[in-house]
């Protein structure tokens, strides 16, 4: 099979809009630990199952040894949190979490997930868990967007109701 060039693959998904989003979880040791992900996907509503992609590391660790890990979706004004959670710390952008349902939640979040994890498939570098939703929450604001590679404020406008 023929495959793509991995920088012709990476400028053409780049072109899909996707939301952004922190997993939190606690560690064997209890200490909070996140990384930034935009490959977080609803996959059913009954029961209501979600899957995210990780890839080796502190936090596939931590979802491994505990089975649970919450999503947290950021508001228009987290790229500060997005960046110090892909490894690009910033002093100002300090989270702050409440423990909710035993998992760390970001605070000012305009959703959040509680996730038990159900399966999981190792594809290439990453693993896809899968996980049902225990609780979840939202609030009505602004998400942060990220498009061409770059952060974005808003949803856009409403086009169909």
């Amino acid at each position: 099979m023929q495959r793509a060039n991995p920088a012709s693959f990476r400028e053409a998904a780049s072109r899909f809009v996707t939301g952004v989003t922190v997993l939190t979880a606690l560690d064997e040791h209890g200490r909070v630990c996140g990384m930034t992900a935009n490959s977080f996907v609803t996959v059913s509503l009954s029961p209501p199952t979600v899957l995210v992609a990780v890839m080796p590391g502190r936090m596939h660790r931590a979802i491994s040894a505990t089975g649970r890990y919450c999503v947290n979706v950021l508001p228009d004004h987290g790229r500060d949190l997005s960046r110090h959670f892909a490894s690009q710390p910033n002093g100002g952008a300090a989270p702050d979490y409440d423990i909710v349902d035993g998992l760390p939640r970001l605070q000012g979040c305009i959703a959040w997930f509680a996730c038990e994890v159900i399966s999981h498939v190792d594809v290439s570098d990453h693993t896809l868990i899968i996980a049902e939703v225990s609780s979840c929450d939202h609030r009505d604001t602004t998400p942060l967007v990220f498009f061409s590679s770059r952060y974005h404020r808003g949803a856009g406008a409403l086009v169909e109701r």
